[in-house]
């Protein structure tokens, strides 16, 4: 038994409802990432679908549903449960040092993306969050920057690898991710007007409603987005899946969206209707 097959369902299932999984048509054979975005609607529509089930809808062994959840799981799209796949958490986040591992690549890309969009010569906020520390990284090739975080590793980052003048933001640093956050905090950026801010979340509703797990991260990038002349908002695809409580604004006060895959069609729709340019890295 594997660790994740260790995971107990959760509690809120009653296990004498049919799952509707089950009682669906078979599907006609799908690729992988075909077949891995059914899994998700299909969790989404339920809030726990059975490895049994998913194998019988999509003709394939057990054993490929649960390679599925496991990269869905490691993803954060799905949250992985003995017997099967749920909805991920809406109040909690995964750990600082899980997120920097998991797409790696796909961040990497984003943040060049994003970097190649911020000219030299110009002012930028960066936020917390493993993506906005990859915009980061990819401006270190930029020159004449001002840039004001409240991200201790992008500070660290800049400063180390740059001559910017880089302002860090006062508050409480936040111990496994070196976010500052609290009012001083808040206090600080607001006293910035800059021309750039980059700013990342961990979820996207289907309205286009930006969401976080943590309401004093989300007073903080909420202070960065009032105070930019142009947003860009950077995050990576398993974004569109997740639902946290927080309410951080909405899409249509993005003015670039940077991603690593094509979004949904109702938010593709949403940003089409707002003006927000998408670029997928």
């Amino acid at each position: 038994m594997t660790k994740a097959d260790s995971k107990p369902e959760p509690a809120r299932l009653d296990p004498l409802k049919p799952d509707p999984v089950k009682a669906g048509p078979k599907l006609e054979p799908l690729g992988v990432d075909a077949r891995r975005e059914a899994i998700v609607a299909a969790v989404r529509q339920r809030g726990f679908a059975t490895i049994e089930a998913l194998a019988t809808t999509f003709g394939v062994t057990v054993q490929t549903i649960r390679r599925d959840l496991n990269e869905l799981s490691g993803e954060g799209r799905l949250e992985r449960y003995r017997g099967g796949g749920g909805l991920p958490s809406s109040v909690e986040n995964a750990d600082y040092a899980s997120r920097r591992t998991q797409l790696s690549a796909e961040k990497c890309r984003i943040g060049e993306r994003a970097a190649a969009r911020i000219p030299d010569h110009c002012s930028v906020f960066v936020d917390i969050g493993t993506t906005p520390e990859a915009v980061a990284n990819a401006l270190v090739a930029h020159t004449g920057l001002s840039v004001v975080t409240n991200n201790l590793n992008v500070a660290l980052t800049l400063s180390r690898e740059t001559e910017f003048r880089v302002v860090v933001a006062g508050g409480t640093v936040r111990s496994g991710d070196g976010a500052v956050l609290g009012q001083q905090t808040c206090d600080t950026l607001a006293q910035f007007r800059v021309d750039y801010a980059v700013i990342g979340i961990s979820g996207i509703d289907t309205d286009g409603t930006l969401l976080d797990f943590d309401f004093e991260e989300v007073r903080a990038t909420q202070t960065i987005l009032a105070h930019a002349k142009a947003v860009y908002l950077v995050a990576d695809h398993t974004k569109f899946a997740r639902r946290p409580m927080v309410k951080v604004g909405s899409l249509a006060q993005v003015h670039t969206f940077f991603t690593d895959r094509e979004p949904p069609p109702e938010l593709a729709r949403l940003m089409r209707e707002a003006g927000v340019v998408c670029e997928v890295a």
